[in-house]
């Protein structure tokens, strides 16, 4: 009996020692090895995050009458994405209009009121915000036109030359002026018609009138003889 006691004990302090080693090396190795779950994936390539990175960049977009006379209203209007209460700035011709704060569904609108004709271009700024970048639309031109006395010219003068350089044919699209520079554009228009066409003569030298347009420029839109037609200069 006291032989068999000597042995066990001997033999539980040779299996001793090897516990503590193995418990120690699987320690240390359950250390070092990487913590597996979704956290471990890059964000930067997952599907969630590259759907979050097309959402920060903002859509903005301008819509307004492309005709308007001088002293009628203007309404310019539009939508912002990502939507939110954000601020909208518009520009009319290179000059700023007025800043406006779209409403919570990210639209946005402006009445504006142009004193002078011309052809504006019409756009809009989002400013950023934590969740999107600054954005711009695209320019929307708008007419504006005022009232000018005109007649038109053409029958007996083809074959003669202009005085901006032309000859005059019954096809020719084009006004005469008597201060515009040669080739200056002018947009007509005549009722629910317009066109666009550059001063390629003098004149008209009766009365008050300040265009002559020829018969091809005329027939373009709907003009008769004599009248008022609506100009962007």
């Amino acid at each position: 009996m006291r032989s068999s006691t000597k042995g066990r004990r001997r033999a539980a302090l040779v299996v001793a020692p090897l516990a503590v080693v193995l418990i120690s090396t699987s320690s240390a190795a359950a250390q070092s090895a990487p913590l597996a779950g979704p956290d471990s994936t890059p964000e930067a390539t997952t599907p969630e995050a590259t759907t979050a990175k097309k959402r920060d960049q903002s859509k903005l977009g301008v819509k307004a009458k492309r005709h308007v006379h001088v002293g009628s209203s203007l309404v310019i209007r539009g939508k912002v994405a990502p939507r939110g209460r954000r601020w909208v700035t518009i520009r009319a011709g290179g000059g700023k209009l007025k800043s406006v704060r779209a409403r919570a569904n990210g639209r946005y609108r402006l009445r504006w009121r142009p004193r002078g004709a011309g052809v504006y271009k019409v756009s809009a700024r989002v400013s950023g915000n934590g969740e999107a970048k600054p954005a711009r639309s695209r320019s929307k031109r708008v007419n504006v036109y005022r009232p000018a006395q005109a007649s038109y010219y053409g029958p007996g003068l083809y074959g003669g030359a202009t005085a901006c350089g032309g000859t005059l044919q019954p096809g020719t699209l084009g006004v005469a002026n008597k201060t515009l520079p040669c080739g200056t554009k002018v947009t007509l228009r005549h009722g629910n018609r317009s066109v666009t066409v550059p001063v390629i003569d003098r004149g008209p030298y009766v009365g008050n009138r300040e265009f002559d347009l020829t018969t091809a420029t005329k027939n373009k839109i709907g003009f008769g003889s004599t009248g008022v037609v609506w100009t962007t200069r």
